[in-house]
């Protein structure tokens, strides 16, 4: 069988490393154009990688534009995986691969449906998440379910200690049933739409720490969208602090950078300011 590959971000770099490492062949690689999406979240680039194991590298501005599906048609690719890609997959495209196109969403669908998976996970104070391999279809994360990996979180766990663990279970999803894939000897599951939950999308400004929060709501926060995302910040004097870490406590130390909460304060140990 022939399988492609569609990404632009580490989850789906850590995936092709892993078809490589187990002794898999992919015979496409498709990525975002080097201009595009520079600012995205672990934003990666598959040259040397390609390169590295002689296959071609199809770099597109669009997951369904017609270059996209002459390629996937010209060299009669069975399956396409889409992962770490945020255009939606068309119908075209998904008809176009003789198996179909498989994606993986980082929560336990169908719960959190969406975008942020991994701040929102620790925003709302799950005590579990993890992974989905499941067969793309014309929704968004709707798909039959492959597999799923379980992920545990704690109070402590911060964005890019989340974000290492998905790495892992992606990695270890596709290791695992690679040759299931390959053979097409796959067993999916529906989702049940009674349990569906679909979580919005979150921009760099929904980090912002208001003296009004609570210490556990700042020090989530904190938590939630520190690398590799944009980071909480907050507003003092026309400027901005940038919060990568950071306690709370009753009682300030009279830290200059300390944050004052409805019960508490906020005290930053990893930060810059700008402006």
């Amino acid at each position: 069988m022939k399988a492609a590959f569609a990404t632009c971000v580490q989850l789906g770099l850590s995936c092709i490393e892993e078809i490589y490492r187990i002794g898999g062949k992919l015979d496409l690689l498709i990525t975002l154009k080097n201009e595009k999406a520079k600012q995205k979240s672990g934003r990666v680039y598959l040259d040397e990688l390609a390169a590295k194991h002689h296959t071609p590298l199809l770099k597109i501005d669009n997951i369904n534009e017609q270059a996209t599906i002459a390629a996937l048609r010209d060299l009669s690719v069975d399956w396409l995986f889409i992962i770490g890609w945020s255009q939606i997959a068309g119908q075209e495209l998904l008809a176009t691969p003789a198996c179909g196109c498989i994606g993986m969403h980082p929560t336990l669908l169908p719960v959190g449906r969406g975008r942020a998976s991994i701040p929102w996970a620790i925003l709302k104070g799950l005590k579990e998440t993890g992974v989905t391999m499941f067969k793309l279809d014309a929704g968004v994360d709707t798909g039959d379910i492959i597999a799923q990996g379980v992920i545990s979180l704690d109070e402590q766990t911060t964005a890019t200690e989340l974000y290492q663990k998905v790495d892992a279970m992606h990695r270890k999803l596709i290791a695992g049933y690679w040759n299931d894939i390959m053979s097409n000897n796959i067993t999916l599951t529906k989702q049940c739409e009674a349990d569906a939950t679909v979580w919005p999308g979150r921009k760099p400004e929904d980090g912002e720490i208001f003296s009004s929060m609570t210490m556990a709501e700042a020090g989530t926060m904190v938590r939630a969208v520190t690398h590799p995302y944009p980071g909480a910040f907050y507003r003092f004097g026309g400027k901005v602090l940038r919060i990568w870490s950071a306690k709370v406590q009753a009682e300030s130390d009279g830290d200059s950078n300390s944050i004052k909460l409805a019960d508490g304060y906020l005290m930053p140990l990893d930060y810059e300011i700008e402006g």
